[in-house]
């Protein structure tokens, strides 16, 4: 079987007995069509089945079963131990093959569904110009983060930003010419955090940052070179290149023992970027630090 299969094109690994089909099928890059006999050393072919379809968050193996059991129990146990389909031995080289094919063909379906869901997962929790968290993820992942703060007694931070003059932007070169503006700008925040951090766009040209771990004795310095991110260079646009700057308003949540509702928080951020813009824009401002005013709450 070996044989014609890798005349067929196939790539063929063999194993021994039932342990090792198994471990072989359970690596992240094993193969996707098994071949397994009914009677094997160490483990059969329908307890591999088992344990193979009891794994999770691994891609679909099809799974044919080869034996020389011809009743029909035994192929309703070998169906609902897992198997996809059966071969009796021996084997017509030309129904192997057939079998084969229609196992591909059930593999590629498997993978084009999961394509198609993990699209979807990502269309409704990003934004679909900037490619960043929507606003509804960015203030799920807030809550979490602020649950786990609670927790562990861990800081979290908070950068709103705005981009500055914005509609100036849309008036003078078109709405195409300012969501270009916004998707650059969405890159440099980016990459102007850590992997861990995440990045939202909050509405229209305002973005919320998340900073995990990030002390009241650090934001500041955080937001500033999120700030100088945009700020430090022209983004291209057809026919030239435009600089604009962003307000950012933050806020530190520094080892609280309870889970705080996001919404005076937001509240606070938000007067903050409000802050920095009507003192002049292209600047960070500093909300209150929660720490203390627990502290003096607590007095």
């Amino acid at each position: 079987m070996g044989r014609i299969l890798q005349k067929s094109g196939y790539e063929v690994l063999t194993a021994e007995n039932g342990a090792q089909a198994l471990e072989e099928l359970s690596r992240e890059d094993g193969p996707r069509l098994a071949l397994l006999d009914w009677m094997m050393p160490e483990l059969d072919g329908l307890e591999v089945c088992r344990q193979v379809r009891n794994r999770r968050g691994q891609p679909y193996i099809h799974i044919t079963l080869l034996t020389s059991k011809m009743s029909n129990n035994d192929v309703v146990a070998g169906l609902e131990a897992g198997s996809d389909d059966y071969l009796t031995k021996p084997c017509n080289p030309e129904e192997l093959k057939a079998r084969l094919r229609t196992g591909q063909r059930v593999l590629h379906l498997e993978d084009t569904l999961v394509e198609a869901r993990e699209e979807m997962r990502f269309k409704a929790t990003h934004d679909a110009l900037t490619g960043l968290w929507n606003r509804e993820a960015i203030l799920a992942l807030l809550r979490i983060e602020l649950n786990r703060s609670a927790q562990e007694h861990a800081p979290v931070s908070l950068l709103l930003c705005d981009v500055d003059h914005f509609k100036h932007v849309n008036d003078v070169h078109g709405h195409l010419v300012g969501d270009e503006m916004l998707r650059q700008v969405a890159a440099r925040l980016q990459d102007s955090v850590r992997a861990l951090d995440a990045v939202g766009r909050y509405g229209g040209e305002e973005f919320l940052i998340l900073l995990k771990g990030c002390a009241s004795t650090q934001v500041r310095d955080r937001a500033e070179r999120v700030r100088e991110a945009v700020a430090c260079g022209s983004f291209p646009i057809e026919n030239g290149a435009l600089s604009v700057s962003l307000s950012v308003g933050t806020l530190a949540v520094d080892d609280w023992n309870i889970a705080l509702p996001i919404e005076p928080l937001l509240k606070e951020v938000d007067a903050a970027l409000y802050l920095a813009k009507s003192t002049g824009r292209n600047r960070v401002v500093c909300g209150a630090n929660h720490t203390s005013q627990r502290a003096r709450a607590m007095l």
